[in-house]
This record gives structure tokens, C-alpha cells and sequence, in this order.
């Protein structure tokens, strides 16, 4: 009790804070006590300057929020009551706060269906996945199964483990809700809960605020409650409260928010697992939004918690320890086993690190154990529907060997971003009905790419008794605008003569009326060709490459879709043998890109970005490239702008170096080629050890930053629409 006092009250003058604007977060920023603010200027052309004296006084940033070696922005986590209770919103925190929150599918969990947790348990956690911008990681994990999840939990033992944003980026993406872990374990954890348990309500009610806001802040979705320690009467008697009230909460704040409980503590104040819902720990199950059960259940278990569970069947999440450590049903490539009983009875699973595929097994066949591990678990595993358009996706993984734009190399070298993962397809092998000579299988591949790092390999055969076999690659459930255009980037490997074209399904059969499927900029003997008379100027962009051989042996065909009263259901990609083809058919395609797009949101007028900025400037000699030859230059700063995010799949950042000591003028006829540098999901850039020229003697040396808007319909901007700055810098007179 003692201990709860002091906590209490500096909790309480923190709980009515409410998120700030990034208008008033831009403020905060600007009046930091010790940041340089550089002087700026507007030209002509709308272009920021912003003028630097080369200073080599170090400038540091908060060890929290970027790596005290490199200044990379980083992941978080907390470590203490006091650190969570003194936590409040910063303008260096923005880098971890998320594109935006869960995009639109079906069913929602409000539907009661049995769902599917994964819960990420990676080794500590904060791994290569914690470096915001990314990373040159070599082999790093990737999950892309997330067609049959539904929450993802973000699992560590620190206190307050708050989700790398770059794996919120990837679930929100497609539809799945993103949890963090509040964990107390051992005596330590028992002294962190009495503190807060233990006390008043404004005790319980300071710690509940903290980690609703937090969620608000960083733009995840609830938080998965872990209390594996023993409690006081005071204390177990006050959780159900806090429970409560932290629900109640982060309803009210995050939309679709969820609390989840682990089955751990009972309500005597016991550490007892019950691997069940049961008397002992069901107040705990009635306080939140879900259960989460320990792994070593049997069956009968699962009968008995029937009557327990009521009406809120879907609501219990059993465990299932993938590792299948203690005595388990099932675990590893046997996890189906586990799933088979879950599904029988009627509750949700919980799989509880799934990574054993990457961590137990060769680095070397991760994707093919992966595509293995749930293969073997997709009966059981109902797939989600996307039900929102624009829909665009190069089936990149957040990762590669090298680095793509539409076709063109831009760099050479492994890279890890897990928040430029794009939709990923469902994945496995069809096929044909009868013999089963016929048969279709898709995986990823870093091989090669139109956009991004990876594409969608397509194997198959088509048997000489059929013409053609297609393969589902989406579910959607898509009220379709009355046009619609859609598109498909792809190349056959090999001397191939197999046709391929995109398939879709509609719904609504009674009302549903199809105009007709017509193909843009390209002749086909069955398919006149319809392009627009005037086409605006945005779908002039979309449209220029359809019909045509694109860098790398790729095609793109466009067709135009007019639609009355129709559902969009599926994608399909079929593949035809060649006209006059008695032979089997063996083929390779690669897919680059699918888009589906309303016709109409080509039309609306894009945002601009506007307002850049340049600040947390941190220079460093680089070492001399021979003699007589002045030592480089490095240069690490912060890029913030201002753009409407929901417009935006991401923000490409590029730069460009003059080479020092000219004019402060462009002085070229032609514009210098960008230099690409990364990938921003929010409205800042951290530039990391940029080498550029030194300043001549008396005269400024100058390099130029630009900020590419992705838009969410994937065309390209033109150069001239992307945010700039410049930064004029010169060594220090001595």
C-alpha cells in the first residue's frame, strides 16, 4: 500500500491527457530545447532551402527511439511501472506510429466465427524487425499467411511490449488487428502489480489509461494482459476492476480494440495454469474480450469449457505451443492435430510461435517449411475476404536481394522492411478434379520483381483433355463501383506459349449485371479494343503501359469492367494452352502486380506534399578517398512533411548530391538522376550517413531531397509533384 501512493499521484495529474495533433507535436519539435533550427527560405519554384554550417558537435538523439550508434529510428519497449506511468507522447516517437488502422474485411470478428490468433515469440524479440526504415538483414523471418489470421499478438517478456510498427504496417494491410503484451512475472512482477493493484482505483485506472493512449498513439489495437506471478487477495480481488475498466476504455478509444486475458493467475491469486476456462479464472474471461488458454489441454478440457464458454465460444482462444514443449496435442508439422480438436468444439486457436519454422529448422528452405506448415492447417483455417477498394499488390514480402521500381533496379543487396510488405495471396497447390494431372501451385520468390523485392512464382500443367487451368489467388467481397478498371503485370519464363488472363467472380447473381469485359491499348481477336476518347490526365498515367512489353520481359494487360448491382467474390489468374495445343502444357509464369481500382478515384485531384522540413542534423568526417583529395562528408537529418496518409501506400525518398563547391544552383542542363534512399510509412524520413561533397572554400555545397506520394491506386507521380528540399551547407570559418 506504501508503495501505491507516490505512484498513484504522479499517475493521476497523467491520466486526462489525450493525444496531441501533429500540428501541436510539430510545435513540441520546434520548440525542443537545443535543436538547431536551420534558417529557411522559399524560392521561386516553391522548393524549401534550408542553410547548415558543418558542425561536427554531436547532437544526440534519445537512446529510446534511435540506435545510439547509427541514429536509425527504432521499436520500443518499457521496462518498469515508472517508465509506462511517466510515458506520454513525443514528436520523436512518430516514427513509430502506424500508416493508419486495420483495412476493411470479412467476416469481422464481430461475427462470432472461430478466429485464429498467432502470437510472435521470436527470440527476445526487437530483432532485425525493430530498425523502423528497415534493415540489410540476411535471412530475416517473414510471415505472409495472414489471409487465415485474424489477431496477431506482438509477444516479449519486457513489461510493456509495444509492437514494431512495421509489423502493425503489415497486418493492418490486410485487415488483421495487432496486439501488444503487458507481462509481470517472478517477484519483480509481483512488486510492479501490488503497486497498482493493490491500491486505489486511481491506481488501476492511471495504468489502464497509459496503455489505452499508448494504443491510440502507435495506432495498434489492444493488448494481450499476461500477469504470471502471484497476487495478494487485494490485488486478484482489484484485477476483474482494472480489467474492466481498461476494456471499457480502449473501446471507447480504438475502434475494434481488444483486451485479451492469459491463463495464468486464478482468482484465489495463485500462478496456476488450468489449461482450461474454468470457476477459477472465469471472472477474469467475463472482464475482457477474450481468453487465451495455456497449451497443455486435452480433450477434455475442451468438453468442459462448452458450458463455461456459453454464447462466447469464439471468444476463448486455445494455445497451441507450436515448439510443442510439455505435454501437448500436437506442435510443429502436427499443429494440425491441435487445430482438428479446437475446430470440432467450436473455439478459436491460438498459435503461440509459429516462427519454430525459421528458428528450428535451415534458414536455407524457410519459405517451403512455412508454405508447409500451413498447407498442412488450411482446412482448418477459413479464408478472409478483402471488401475494399483501391486493391493493388506486387506480392512484395518486405524483403529481398535487391531493390525494384516497376521493372527498373534501383539497388543491389539484401534489405528487410517489414512495412513494405504488400497483400499476399493464399498460397498451395491445386488440383484438377479426375486424375489430377492438371494442377497449378503458387509460392513466393525473391528471384526477381516488377515492384519491390519478390513477385508470385506460378507452376503448373495443363492436360491435354482440358484447355485451361485457373488458379483463386484472392477472396473479396467488394460492393463494385459501376467501372472498374483492373491489371496484371506479368512474365512467362521460358519459351512459353500459354495464355494467361485475370478471371473474377461476382456475387448477387439476381441483380448483378456485367457490361462486359473489354481490354485497353491491346488487340485480341476476341476483345475489341476500347480506349478512353479524352483519357483525364490520372487515368492517362494508369493506363500508359497496358499492351505493352515492358524492362525485364514484363506484359501488362488492362481491361475495363463495367459493373450494375454486383459483389466482386474472387481473382483468379487462368492459363490457356496456345490455340492448336494437343500437348501437356507445363508452364512458369511470375506475377509482378494485380490491381482492381474504381474508375472514378483515378479522377479525384492527389494531395500534395507540402511543408518539408530538415532538422536533427548530425555531420561526420568520412574518411579521405585519396591523397590530396578532402575528406567527404556525412550527413544524417530528419525529413517531416505534411500529406493526407490515407491517400498514400507509402512515400519513395530520394536525393540529390551537387558536388560541392558550385553555385547554389542546379547548374546543369539536365536534372540530375535521383539516388533513391528508403521508404517512409509516415510523414518523416530519418537520413542515416549520406555522403556528400565538401564545401568548397567561400561557396556552398548543396544536396536536395525529394519525397515520392505512392498513391494507394499505384501509378507513378511525376517528378514534378514531389515535395523537395534543399540544404545549402559550409564549413565553419577559421
Amino acid at each position: 500500500m506504501e508503495a501505491a501512493g507516490p505512484v498513484t499521484r504522479t499517475a493521476a495529474r497523467r491520466r486526462d491527457r489525450r493525444l496531441r495533433a501533429s500540428a501541436t507535436l510539430e510545435e513540441q519539435r520546434e520548440r525542443r530545447p537545443g535543436r538547431r533550427r536551420p534558417r529557411r527560405r522559399i524560392e521561386e519554384d516553391q522548393e524549401a532551402v534550408f542553410r547548415e554550417v558543418v558542425s561536427f558537435t554531436p547532437n544526440p538523439l534519445p537512446d529510446r527511439y534511435y540506435d545510439k550508434d547509427t541514429t536509425k529510428p527504432i521499436s520500443f519497449y518499457l521496462s518498469s511501472l515508472e517508465e509506462l506511468l511517466a510515458w506520454t507522447p513525443d514528436v520523436e516517437e512518430g516514427f513509430n506510429v502506424a500508416l493508419g488502422p486495420p483495412e476493411c474485411r470479412q467476416p469481422p470478428l464481430s461475427s462470432g466465427r472461430p478466429r485464429t490468433l498467432i502470437c510472435h515469440d521470436m527470440m527476445g524479440g526487437y530483432l532485425d524487425d525493430k530498425f523502423i526504415q528497415g534493415s540489410a538483414a540476411q535471412t530475416p523471418y517473414s510471415f505472409y499467411h495472414w489471409q487465415y489470421i485474424d489477431i496477431f499478438v506482438y509477444f516479449s517478456h519486457h513489461t510493456v511490449t509495444i509492437p514494431p510498427v512495421g509489423w502493425t504496417n503489415a497486418a493492418h494491410r490486410h485487415g488483421v488487428c495487432v496486439l501488444g503484451t503487458f507481462i509481470t512475472e517472478w517477484k519483480k512482477g509481483k512488486q510492479l502489480c501490488e503497486a497498482f493493484l493493490a491500491g486505489d482505483e486511481r491506481s488501476r485506472q492511471a495504468v489502464a489509461d497509459q496503455l489505452v493512449l499508448m494504443a491510440q498513439f502507435f495506432r495498434f489495437d489492444g493488448w494481450l494482459i499476461n500477469i504470471e506471478n502471484s497476487l495478494s487477495l487485494a490485488a486478484v480481488g482489484n484485477l476483474p476492476h482494472f480489467l474492466r475498466y481498461l476494456t471499457a476504455r480502449l473501446h471507447q478509444q480504438v475502434p475494434r480494440g481488444l483486451v485479451l486475458w492469459y491463463d495464468s493467475v486464478v482468482s484465489s491469486g495463485q500462478l496456476k495454469w488450468q489449461d482450461e476456462l474454468n470457476e477459477q479464472n472465469r471472472v477474469f474471461f467475463d472482464s475482457c474480450d477474450g481468453f487465451f488458454t495455456n497449451y497443455n489441454w486435452r480433450e477434455e478440457h475442451l468438453e468442459r469449457m462448452l458450458g463455461q464458454a456459453g454464447e462466447r465460444l469464439a471468444d476463448v482462444y486455445v494455445g497451441v505451443d507450436v515448439f510443442a514443449r510439455g505435454s501437448v496435442v500436437g506442435g510443429r508439422f502436427d499443429t494440425d492435430k491441435s487445430l482438428e480438436l479446437i475446430r470440432k468444439h467450436g473455439f478459436s486457436a491460438a498459435l503461440f510461435a509459429p516462427g519454430w519454422v525459421y528458428e528450428c529448422l535451415e534458414k536455407a528452405d524457410f519459405f517451403q517449411n512455412q508454405d508447409k506448415f500451413w498447407s498442412l492447417l488450411e482446412h482448418y483455417l477459413p479464408t478472409h475476404s478483402i471488401c475494399s477498394l483501391p486493391f493493388v499488390t506486387s506480392f512484395c514480402l518486405g524483403m529481398g536481394t535487391r531493390r525494384v521500381c516497376y521493372g527498373q533496379e534501383e539497388a543491389v543487396g539484401p534489405w528487410y522492411h517489414p512495412s513494405a510488405q504488400e497483400i499476399q495471396p493464399l498460397f498451395g497447390e491445386h488440383r484438377l478434379e479426375g486424375d489430377g494431372r492438371g494442377w497449378v501451385k503458387t509460392h513466393c520468390c525473391l528471384a526477381d520483381a516488377w515492384n519491390g523485392g519478390s513477385s508470385l512464382l506460378i507452376r503448373g500443367v495443363i492436360p491435354p483433355e482440358v484447355g485451361n487451368v485457373a488458379v483463386r489467388l484472392f477472396s473479396l467481397q467488394v460492393p463494385v463501383p459501376p467501372k472498374i478498371f483492373l491489371s496484371l503485370v506479368y512474365k512467362l519464363e521460358g519459351p512459353s506459349a500459354v495464355g494467361v488472363a485475370l478471371e473474377l467472380t461476382t456475387g448477387d447473381a439476381g441483380s448483378c449485371h456485367i457490361g462486359g469485359i473489354m481490354m485497353l491499348n491491346e488487340m485480341s481477336s476476341r476483345h475489341s479494343p476500347r480506349p478512353l476518347r479524352v483519357p483525364p490526365t490520372k487515368l492517362a498515367r494508369w493506363v500508359g503501359r497496358c499492351g505493352q512489353e515492358l524492362s525485364g520481359g514484363w506484359v501488362q494487360r488492362c481491361y475495363e469492367v463495367s459493373l450494375r448491382g454486383c459483389l466482386l467474390q474472387d481473382l483468379f489468374v487462368s492459363f490457356s494452352r496456345p490455340p492448336g495445343s494437343q500437348e501437356e502444357e507445363n508452364f512458369t509464369c511470375r506475377l509482378g502486380e494485380i490491381q482492381v481500382v474504381d474508375a472514378n478515384s483515378l479522377l479525384a485531384p492527389l494531395p500534395q506534399v507540402q511543408a518539408m522540413t530538415v532538422s536533427h542534423v548530425r555531420w561526420q568526417a568520412a574518411a579521405s578517398e585519396g591523397e590530396g583529395r578532402p575528406a567527404g562528408l556525412r550527413l544524417s537529418c530528419t525529413l517531416h512533411w505534411s500529406y493526407l496518409l490515407p491517400h498514400v501506400r507509402c512515400f519513395r525518398v530520394h536525393c540529390c548530391r551537387g558536388t560541392g563547391g558550385g553555385s547554389p544552383g542546379r547548374g546543369l542542363s539536365e536534372p540530375e538522376k535521383p539516388t533513391f534512399l528508403g521508404l517512409a510509412f509516415i510523414n518523416r524520413y530519418r537520413i542515416v550517413d549520406l555522403a556528400v561533397a565538401p564545401a568548397g572554400l567561400g561557396r556552398d555545397g548543396r544536396v536536395e531531397f525529394l519525397v515520392e506520394p505512392v498513391p494507394k491506386e499505384g501509378f507513378l507521380v511525376p517528378r514534378a509533384e514531389w515535395g523537395r528540399a534543399a540544404m545549402l551547407y559550409s564549413m565553419p570559418r577559421t
